[in-house]
Order: structure tokens, then C-alpha cells, then sequence
């Protein structure tokens, strides 16, 4: 095998190698909720919801949530306790921010709405807040 015939097959093997040698985002992966918490910005409250967040190395996000209590108000994003929307997901690293477009959703009118979110990867530890703060809300989660 010829140098030039070696280096081709290197490059090869390396451009379909796993994703170590990638630029993939910190928030690609499953993402198990730990905490959300509502209210104004300084003073924010836990509510008991756990649930999970994928976002997929084909640019999609998933979210599922539930609160233990079935008779949960009602809110923008949650139906008798529960949420669950999905869709393509445009990621910016350098601004930590996200924005997905909601393809299905247990609440219909979403569907077809873009959410901008702002976001913060250490270690194994997402936090994802609005990127307007006046909706008054932050989760956190662990990765899987």
C-alpha cells in the first residue's frame, strides 16, 4: 500500500469514526430532570415535576414532564399535569441558546411555535432557563 493510499484510509477511518472527533454540542444527549422551580427571578420555587429532555444529534429535542398531581393547573406548556412537545432544534453554542420548533405537542396550540431557551452544560448538570425572564422559570437535569 502506497503513503498516499495509507493517509487516504487514515482520513477514512477517521471521518466516520465515533463521535470523539466530532464538534457535537454538550447538550446533545438524555437529560434526566432534577429540579423545577417557578416564580420571579431571586425567588423561585420548587414544583414537583420530574421528567426527561433529549436532544439528538440529528437536531431534534424532546421533552416529557409530569407533575404527581393529575389536577395541576393548566399552564402555557402542561395539560392536567403533563408535558410532552416536540420538534427540530437549532442549537447555538457560542450564544447558549436553543430554539425548537414544535412539531407535536399534548398542548395543540403550540404546535407550530418556535421557544427560544438558554442553556448552561457543567459536568453532567443541564440548566435550562427562559430566554425571557419574566416567565419565571428554571430545571436543571443530569445527564443519563
Amino acid at each position: 500500500m502506497t503513503m498516499r493510499l495509507k493517509i487516504a484510509a487514515l482520513a477514512l477511518a477517521l471521518s466516520v469514526a465515533t463521535p470523539a472527533f466530532s464538534q457535537e454540542s454538550p447538550i446533545i444527549g438524555a437529560w434526566r430532570m432534577r429540579s423545577l422551580e417557578t416564580g420571579a427571578e431571586g425567588n423561585l420555587k420548587p414544583v414537583p415535576y420530574s421528567g426527561q429532555v433529549i436532544f439528538t444529534e440529528a437536531g431534534t429535542l424532546s421533552v416529557q414532564a409530569q407533575n404527581p398531581d393529575a389536577k395541576a393547573p393548566d399552564t402555557p406548556y402542561t395539560a392536567n399535569g403533563y408535558e410532552a412537545y416536540y420538534g427540530p432544534v437549532a442549537i447555538n453554542d457560542q450564544d447558549k441558546t436553543f430554539v425548537i420548533t414544535i412539531e407535536s405537542s399534548l398542548v395543540r396550540n403550540l404546535v407550530g411555535k418556535s421557544m427560544k431557551r438558554k442553556f448552561e452544560v457543567s459536568d453532567n448538570k443541564l440548566v435550562l432557563t427562559p430566554d425571557n425572564p419574566a416567565e419565571g422559570w428554571r430545571v436543571t437535569y443530569e445527564r443519563y
